[in-house]
């Protein structure tokens, strides 16, 4: 049960418990490492004369294992403080703090070394993989980014075989298709198959059961859940789904014009939010037990 609308009338803290993912307490929480952390993390995009902080002085941290969610409507930032964690968009100002230094990736070694241990899944499966590159490509990119170039290439198939076994996919019916003759859920499975070969610490999920169907995304989530579980890898969903993010989260951040305006553990930012956006957004999620209305 993993819908906004299941999610968001339920009418107690313990009854909205019940439908929810397994979380971590706060004090196991507290006891894992803070591997990845923002402060004053601020983008200024510049145009036409004019400058807008699309994220602006958001700080955060991210421990081992730990689900988080940044939720907010489109404009909100979360997208944009992604790909700043990401290394795909530069930091205006403020720090990011990585294994307890400033994050350098200022060579392609360093960008390199940093992007084994932080992965993401895009929202759009099918503009994330080259459409010229056949399953088994894309499979090998990954053995070979994590430093297993030189194994016989028995070994590496039985890696990209169990990898699609996990995600209950069949590597010899698909390994030699090209991505756009796989379907949809076809291929988030394989995204979350290359993260399985990866593990990176941190995975980046931005949107990524939006384009699929229900029953394939409660599948999808459960096999980003097992695969948090065996590796001990933090995911940070990125999100406009408020009852997901209740669903699946340890910690939730909301994000409002570049700023973060609630941020805490899914029952006190999202059963009691002290921010008027974050009311507004849960008052505007329709409700199938409610009689819905259209006037302004």
């Amino acid at each position: 049960m993993t819908t906004t609308e299941e999610t968001v009338r339920v009418k107690t803290p313990e009854a909205a418990a019940e439908i929810r993912a397994p979380q971590k307490s706060r004090e196991e929480l507290e006891k894992k490492e803070v591997f990845l952390s923002g402060r004053k993390i601020t983008r200024v995009f510049s145009g036409n004369g004019q400058r807008k902080a699309a994220v602006d002085n958001v700080d955060f941290d991210f421990r081992r294992g730990e689900i988080v969610s940044i939720v907010g409507e489109s404009g909100s930032g979360k997208t944009t403080l992604a790909k700043m964690i990401l290394g795909l968009l530069g930091i205006t100002s403020g720090e990011l703090v990585y294994n307890g230094k400033p994050r350098d990736i200022s060579t392609h070694a360093k960008r390199r070394e940093y992007w084994r241990d932080i992965q993401a899944i895009f929202q759009d499966p099918f503009s994330t993989f080259n459409i010229f590159n056949k399953v088994d490509s894309v499979l090998l990119d990954c053995i070979r980014l994590m430093g297993w170039k030189r194994l016989p290439m028995e070994e590496k198939v039985e890696k990209m075989r169990e990898a699609c076994s996990f995600v209950n996919i069949k590597y010899d019916e698909i390994g030699n298709k090209y991505p756009f003759e796989l379907s949809g859920g076809q291929m988030q499975r394989l995204m979350i198959a290359r993260i399985f070969l990866l593990k990176p610490k941190l995975l980046v999920a931005d949107e990524p059961t939006s384009m699929i169907d229900a029953c394939s995304r409660a599948t999808i989530l459960d096999m980003l859940l097992k695969l948090r579980d065996e590796t001990d890898m933090t995911i940070l969903f990125i999100t406009h789904d408020i009852g997901l993010s209740y669903y699946i989260s340890d910690t939730v951040y909301i994000m409002e014009h570049g700023k973060v305006v609630e941020r805490g553990d899914p029952d006190s930012a999202i059963l009691h939010p002290t921010s008027d956006y974050t009311k507004r957004l849960i008052g505007d999620v329709p409700k199938i037990s409610e009689r819905w209305t259209f006037d302004d």
